[in-house]
Parts: C-alpha cells; sequence; structure tokens
C-alpha cells in the first residue's frame, strides 16, 4: 500500500517530505483547474461510485469544476429549527471531550488546543467543551455551510504542510496541528462562539472560504475544498450544545458517524 510505505520507511518518508510540500498542492490545484485535467474525470466519477444527476451542472471543464460541484439544495435539506445543532458538511464524525491540559486526542496522538489554534487565550475559552471532528474522504460533497445565524470574525490563515487525512497518517504525526489550515470564530445566535476550522490535506489545491468578517445565515454556503480529501473541526463552548453520547461512544471505539450537511446531530442547551 502507497500509504504504508510512505508513513512506514524510510525512503517513503524522504519522498513524503516532498509530497506535503504546499507548493507542490498548488502546483496540482493549477492542474486540476485546467482543462487538461478533464481526461480525469470519468475515471474519478466511476472509481468513487458518484452520481452526478445528484447535482446541479452536468458538464464540467476541468477536474476541480467536478470535485467541488454543488449538490441540488433538496438533496440537502438543511434543518432551520433554532434548537438544532447541524452538520456543516458531508463526513465522517469524531467527537471528543476537550480537557486534560487542553488536547483532543485523536487515533492515539494528542493535540493541544493552543498548538491548533496558536492562540493561547482563545484555546483557553473552549476548555471543558467539546470538539467536533469531521472527515472528508474524495467522495464526499466538498461544499460546507454556516451552522447557525449571526456574525463571524475574520478568516486566520496558519500555514503550515499538507499531509493526507486518512487514518495512517493521523496515527503516525499530528496532522491537525501541521497541515495548513484556516479557522474564524462565528459568534452564533444559538450556541455561543464557535471555532470553525478548515484543514486542507495531501495535495489539496486551495482552502476556499468566500467571507471575511460579516453576517451569516443558517445554511448558507461558508466555502468549499478543492481536490483531495479534507476536515473540518468544530470548537464548541462548555455548556453550549448537547452532542448525543453514541457520538463520543462511537469514537471511543475507533468508529466515524456518517454525516450530511444540514442534518441535525445535536441540540441547544
Amino acid at each position: 500500500m502507497i500509504l504504508t510505505f510512505l508513513y512506514h520507511t524510510v525512503p517513503g518518508r524522504k519522498i513524503l517530505k516532498v509530497l506535503t510540500k504546499p507548493e507542490l498542492s498548488g502546483m496540482v490545484g493549477r492542474f486540476m483547474d485546467s482543462s487538461y485535467s478533464k481526461f480525469l474525470i470519468p475515471y474519478f466519477v466511476k472509481k468513487n461510485h458518484i452520481d452526478l444527476s445528484q447535482f446541479e451542472k452536468k458538464e464540467y471543464q476541468n477536474f476541480n469544476e467536478c470535485f467541488c460541484r454543488k449538490i441540488r439544495p433538496e438533496l440537502r435539506p438543511i434543518d432551520k429549527n433554532e434548537n438544532s445543532f447541524i452538520s456543516p458538511c458531508d463526513g465522517l464524525l469524531s467527537a471528543y471531550h476537550i480537557e486534560d491540559g487542553l488536547v483532543i486526542p485523536v487515533k492515539g496522538s494528542h493535540y493541544g488546543m493552543t498548538d491548533l489554534l496558536r492562540d493561547e487565550e482563545l484555546a483557553k475559552k473552549y476548555e471543558g467543551g467539546i470538539c467536533l471532528v469531521f472527515r472528508l474522504c474524495v467522495n464526499h460533497y466538498h461544499r460546507y455551510c454556516y451552522l447557525d445565524n449571526g456574525m463571524k470574525e475574520d478568516n486566520t490563515f496558519i500555514p503550515g504542510v499538507l499531509h493526507t487525512v486518512r487514518p495512517i497518517a493521523l496515527r503516525e504525526v499530528p496532522v491537525f496541528t501541521e497541515n495548513t489550515r484556516e479557522y474564524t470564530v462565528l459568534h452564533t445566535d444559538n450556541f455561543g462562539d464557535v471555532v470553525q476550522m478548515e484543514v486542507g490535506a495531501m495535495l489539496v489545491g486551495k482552502i476556499d472560504n468566500y467571507h471575511g468578517e460579516s453576517s451569516f445565515q443558517k445554511g448558507q454556503e461558508k466555502g468549499r475544498f478543492l481536490y483531495g480529501g479534507s476536515t473540518i473541526i468544530l470548537l464548541l463552548e462548555k455548556g453550549k450544545v448537547d452532542i448525543p453520547k453514541k457520538a463520543f461512544y462511537a469514537t471511543a471505539k475507533g468508529k466515524e458517524l456518517s454525516v450530511r450537511m444540514g442534518q441535525k446531530i445535536g441540540c441547544k442547551i
């Protein structure tokens, strides 16, 4: 397996140093934006069992147009109940309590909140709260939305390298504190101040957030990932959102829950 070679052998790790450089991902991203990448679309669609009839556009001029294709709205209904806490994206969900020195245990590794945010004061705000990790695979819908109404601060971009978000990489390196990422604080109407962080992955050309400091509406499209698997992380303040215990139990057993954008995954306390 290619990933085993890259993460578990000396030659593989040398190659990995090149593959994880943002410059390479940028080059791949530019190719995926070009018409030369169009030939990849049929193979991608077939391999990942993608039903293009579910999406608004049927003809794509380059690979990234297909990869971040826009789904028909009726297929991702947004739970507009103000007490419903929704998933901002399609993906595989893991849930963690933030405790014991501001760390998140992920796949056997520990992540300091200050390392994740590079902001000690902001990290303290989420002590005793909840961290939700949504892992997007290449076959998932790669657009994401706002989870409530409110006002957002400007985006904070943290440069880094770009590891894959596949489980093998999560076991071997502190991916979420090394990868290129971007976050903002969402001052929501119903769920307190929520940090939403988008994390890039190997060969992802771009994290494309549409808005700077502004107001937002529940279900409004926030942004999209261009080529590759990626991750969204939510940090929730203590006592603001009730996430069902089954999510934590599943995570403790090493299982991820499949969720869809707009789906209720918790409720207001």
